[in-house]
Formats: C-alpha cells, sequence, structure tokens
C-alpha cells in the first residue's frame, strides 16, 4: 500500500528521466491521468496513454526529450504531502524558477498551471513544480 501515490508517480518519472528511458508505467487513477495530460499539455511530457482494463489499469508515460538526448524535465518534486499540505492562496502562488518552470496546482476547477491560475485569480493545493 502506496501512502503517497502521486509522490510514487514522480519518483518513476525522475528515475526513467535519468537512464533515458522513453516510457515509464505508473498505476492508473483519474488524478495522475490529469496530471500526467496537463504535463504533456506544457511541454513536458510526449504523451500518455492508458493501458489495461479494471483494477490492473495502468498509464503509460512517454517522455520528452530535447536534442541530443537532454531530458526536458531536470527536475520535478512534490511540493505538497500527506503529512504536510501546500496551498496557496491567489495572490501566492509560486513563480517556479523566474519564470522558467511550472507549479501544478490543485483548483476548484481543476488542476491547473501556475500561471492559468494566476489570470484566473484561483489558489488552491501546490501539488508539484517542475523545471
Amino acid at each position: 500500500m502506496l501512502t503517497d501515490p502521486i509522490a510514487d508517480m514522480l519518483t518513476r518519472i525522475r528515475n526513467a528521466v535519468a537512464i533515458t528511458a522513453t516510457s515509464v508505467d505508473v498505476p492508473a487513477s483519474n488524478f495522475k491521468r490529469a496530471l500526467a495530460e496537463l504535463l504533456v499539455r506544457e511541454g513536458y511530457l510526449k504523451g500518455v496513454d492508458g493501458v489495461g482494463e479494471g483494477v490492473e489499469r495502468i498509464l503509460r508515460i512517454r517522455l520528452k526529450y530535447g536534442p541530443k538526448r537532454t531530458p526536458v524535465i531536470h527536475s520535478i518534486q512534490r511540493t505538497s504531502k500527506p503529512g504536510r499540505r501546500a496551498y496557496a492562496k491567489a495572490k501566492g502562488v509560486p513563480v517556479v524558477r523566474g519564470g522558467l518552470g511550472m507549479a501544478v496546482i490543485s483548483t476548484s476547477q481543476g488542476l491547473k498551471a501556475d500561471r492559468d491560475a494566476r489570470r484566473m485569480n484561483i489558489g488552491g493545493e501546490v501539488i508539484c513544480e517542475v523545471w
């Protein structure tokens, strides 16, 4: 049993990027799919596919690399943890690496990138930071 399945997903992505794997498999959930699709829209991942049926569903996350196989994701870190949740008000949404990175915010309107949350003037739980 996993205490923090989101941290497990981010760790799997981090480890796969470290060995320049083309894809990584993660146990599926709706939240993980939404997170992966947000990272695809923002250009950090190549794609995400659902594989399998029922309880044995997995997400196959295709990783993205630049020229000479340099990873697009340099770092991906969990910010809000089960033992210590991190929330941000609309005016306090973090700016990652001076705008070069991205924070993922769980809002009442779904998962949003930090700049979208700022533009829409909504806050929420800061899930992770990617750069």
